[in-house]
């Protein structure tokens, strides 16, 4: 089985669009949350995991969208959450808002979260990876929530975080995802980045009256 990985698009359309083009054909996609916050295409970037038939679970900012209305967010987050919960239909809401904060696919091979296995809100940093995150069987853990690209092997499996596609933060601003590929051999992880157009992603959060931060950080990876 080859998956395409990718987590935190974060309403990023260029940047999602620019990681479709580069992915590779692979048998299944699957998100680690945060499809929507801080970027000014919520419902179009929510419509096109769902049109690649995503396999999704909910990450904050889903939650804060579809639930919440982010009441313990920064004013940046919050914004782009404000703005997202007027951009999405009632359907689209109710979607974001069934999403699990978990999957287990690949006969329990592979466990996808947001933030952590204990808990979905919990920032997991590559230096805090271990193998007791890996439960009974689990050869490849998907997580993301940090924006940061990182992958550990151990013994028992593997912890990937795919970075961010739509606002990366690990100071390298090109779009972030995995490739995996999972047979009875193990697990293979090829880490991407892809270049896309910041300077459109800026002038749209300023038509959009977003924080100009949201797009201007953009530039830095930060």
């Amino acid at each position: 089985m080859r998956l395409g990985v990718i987590s935190d698009v974060h309403g990023n359309l260029p940047a999602l669009n620019a990681v479709e083009t580069a992915m590779p054909p692979v048998d299944r996609v699957v998100c680690a949350g945060d499809s929507v916050g801080y970027n000014p295409w919520p419902a179009a970037c929510l419509d096109r995991i769902r049109e690649l038939d995503a396999l999704t679970v909910q990450g904050n900012h889903d939650r804060a969208v579809a639930v919440d209305g982010g009441r313990y967010f920064n004013p940046m987050a919050k914004a782009g959450v404000e703005y997202a919960r007027k951009q999405l239909d009632d359907e689209q809401l109710t979607w974001l808002e069934s999403l699990p904060t978990e999957r287990v696919i690949a006969d329990g091979r592979v466990h996808i979260v947001h933030g952590h296995p204990d808990d979905p809100d919990r920032y997991t940093y590559p230096r805090s990876f271990s193998p007791a995150m890996l439960g009974e069987g689990v050869d490849l853990l998907v997580l993301g929530h940090t924006h940061i690209q990182a992958i550990k092997a151990f013994e028992s499996g593997v912890v990937l975080n795919p970075g961010s596609v739509g606002q990366p933060r690990d100071g390298e601003p090109t779009a972030a995802f995995a490739v995996v590929d999972l047979d009875e051999a193990g697990v293979d992880v090829e880490l991407h980045r892809v270049e896309y157009d910041i300077d459109r992603v800026i002038a749209a959060v300023d038509e959009a009256g977003l924080p100009k931060q949201i797009g201007t950080r953009l530039r830095s990876g930060s």
